[in-house]
């Protein structure tokens, strides 16, 4: 399984070998003072032959090695003092409910070719962002909110039914919550874990407000009471309009409600202004379902900065031989 290298919490598994690291001060010094002898030698007795062979421009080259070789035994200490921190590792399963808004509003043009069209495209894009392990479940809504694909790994099967979405009229963003957690309780369990909750979480995107149906604030609290978070996003421009009876109606995005679900689901707020913003959104929405973080050991890294810094301090010194005679 691979496993991201970025470290949070930074503990010891033996921190009685971090006294190792005393030794780099006393390294430190012990160069400097050299460096200071040298000088001193040179204004006193002139410059020897060896200073003639290294030339001041070789000077940077030995700073390189000695600072590299201290790095190193730096990193080889924290190493061997078995280092571990929480780690971003990918999630086995999970199962990820893709809710997607499809009221009048999103037929608004403010984002091409519409919002609604734009949406379908990026969702499928994040639909193939997750990983293979995962189930994914799409839910609709408009005034009334449905199941459209139960959880499935089958990707194609999501995909099509993405692109079959239809515009209807009205916005129950809590009635859209519900049938997600309904989706999300039709997850048959890990027959590995079968007394642990599979992970879930709710993708919800929308651009309007709850106009009909159960409070959005409800459905985000019961939610959060199942472990489901809600990451929403807010998608579509202040300048959004759709036409009606020959008029043009303002449909401008509405961020706050959904900063309130996602805030009471435990869940993130997201807005997204364009199709390009909303898969870079999607981008980071899988990134954050898709991963956990465990504390694991990583021994291993710093052993790979010590390798890397040794490595430096080598090469360093092989061109300082070379202009030795």
């Amino acid at each position: 399984m691979a496993v991201h290298t970025m470290i949070t919490l930074l503990a010891f598994m033996r921190p009685e070998r971090l006294w190792f690291l005393a030794v780099i001060p006393l390294l430190v010094v012990a160069y400097l003072v050299l460096l200071r002898r040298q000088r001193t030698r040179s204004s006193r007795f002139g410059i020897d032959n060896l200073q003639r062979v290294l030339p001041k421009q070789a000077a940077w080259k030995r700073h390189i090695a000695v600072g590299a070789a201290i790095l190193s035994l730096a990193s080889l200490t924290l190493a061997f003092a078995q280092p571990s921190g929480m780690v971003n590792v990918p999630r086995e399963r999970a199962t990820i409910v893709v809710t997607i808004d499809v009221s009048r509003s999103m037929e608004a043009t403010d984002v091409a070719p519409n919002r609604l069209d734009a949406a379908k495209s990026a969702a499928s894009g994040f639909v193939d962002m997750l990983p293979a392990g995962f189930n994914v479940s799409l839910v609709s809504f408009a005034g009334t909110s449905a199941i459209v694909v139960p959880p499935t790994t089958d990707r194609g099967m999501v995909k099509r039914a993405i692109e079959n979405l239809q515009l209807a009229p009205s916005t129950a963003i809590g009635e859209g919550i519900y049938s997600s957690l309904d989706a999300l309780s039709l997850v048959p369990p890990d027959p590995r874990r079968p007394n642990e909750p599979t992970p879930g979480a709710i993708v919800l995107l929308s651009d309007g407000y709850t106009n009909i149906g159960r409070s959005s604030a409800q459905a985000a609290q019961d939610a959060k009471k199942v472990n489901a978070p809600v990451y929403t996003i807010a998608y579509g421009t202040a300048d959004g309009y759709v036409v009606s009876g020959g008029r043009r109606e303002r449909v401008p995005v509405d961020k706050r409600e959904l900063a309130t679900v996602a805030r009471e689901s435990g869940g993130e707020a997201f807005s997204a202004g364009s199709d390009a913003e909303l898969r870079q959104v999607y981008q980071g929405i899988a990134r954050s379902v898709g991963y956990q973080q465990v504390e694991r050991e990583v021994t291993e890294q710093y052993a790979g900065y010590a390798l890397a810094f040794a490595l430096l301090a080598s090469l360093a010194v092989i061109s300082l031989a070379a202009r030795w005679p």
